[in-house]
């Protein structure tokens, strides 16, 4: 089911100016990268299904900054969505011209234990989705293209298997999509946030899947706006200089013993 809500407080430019499609903007990192695209001029595309919250936030980005922001209350996690997002948003005038790839979520726990049907719908959404936007909107991209994986991309994470398996796929396809537009004017960064202080937790359901010192969403926006305005953006770029650390060092250690060390911070 889908809901599309456009709410101006200015003429609507859409075809003229540069629009940030941002998927997860309802909270956490989602909502801040759209408050900071907005606040640089950047009209801004919302998706999540909370509609209630997606508005209450397009209301207030038009007031702070003066930008068109549409609202689109959407499943992510479904087959053809990208295609079906595209067609929303074409039939409004809308072409978006940046995207963030932000919508996602973690479990928590031994792989045997897990629930099936929460499983598939965490790789629908973390992968599937992910890689469909990406498909649908990479045509008419030429500003930049974040897709957000994690600290957990860099090793197995036993406890959390399938999480940090979707994320290492999400940095690996990100870092391949970068190299093959390295000559075009498009920016293709991987996010790799460790502990954030966003939703991600409550639906984990535990905070034993944290490692590391916990950051704001402001602190890690600002790592991946950094980088884009670096002269030569990165492919990838983990937040917080101790995250830093430790995915280097990850990269260095035979694997097996990194799996141990992981399963130890995670409580496997």
């Amino acid at each position: 089911m889908l809901a599309l809500t456009t709410m101006m407080a200015l003429p609507t430019f859409a075809s003229m100016t540069s629009t940030v499609l941002i998927t997860g903007a309802s909270s956490g990192l989602g909502e801040e990268f759209a408050t900071r695209f907005a606040a640089r001029g950047e009209n801004v595309v919302l998706v999540a299904r909370r509609a209630d919250r997606l508005e209450t936030l397009a209301r207030r980005i038009e007031a702070d900054h003066g930008v068109t922001a549409t609202v689109v209350a959407m499943d992510l996690g479904v087959p053809g969505v990208g295609a079906k997002l595209r067609t929303a948003l074409t039939d409004k005038g809308i072409t978006p011209t940046s995207l963030v790839n932000n919508a996602g979520f973690g479990t928590h726990g031994r792989f045997a234990d897990e629930d099936p049907e929460r499983v598939a719908a965490e790789i629908a959404l973390n992968v599937s989705a992910l890689v469909d936007l990406t498909h649908a909107f990479l045509p008419t991209l030429t500003g930049a293209l974040i897709n957000v994986a994690s600290t957990a991309a860099y090793q197995p994470t036993p406890n959390m298997a399938v999480y940090g398996a979707t994320k290492a796929f999400v940095l690996s396809f990100t870092e391949a999509l970068a190299f093959e537009h390295r000559t075009s004017p498009l920016k293709v960064l991987a996010l790799s946030p460790g502990p954030t202080r966003t939703e991600f937790f409550d639906v984990v359901g535990s905070e034993d899947a944290a490692v590391g010192n916990f950051q704001t969403s402001e602190q890690v926006v600002s790592t991946a706006m950094r980088a884009l305005d670096s002269r030569r953006t990165p492919a990838s770029v983990v937040s917080g200089l101790s995250n830093k650390i430790s995915a280097g060092s990850v990269r260095l250690a035979p694997r097996g013993l990194a799996t141990v060390i992981s399963g130890r911070l995670l409580k496997a």
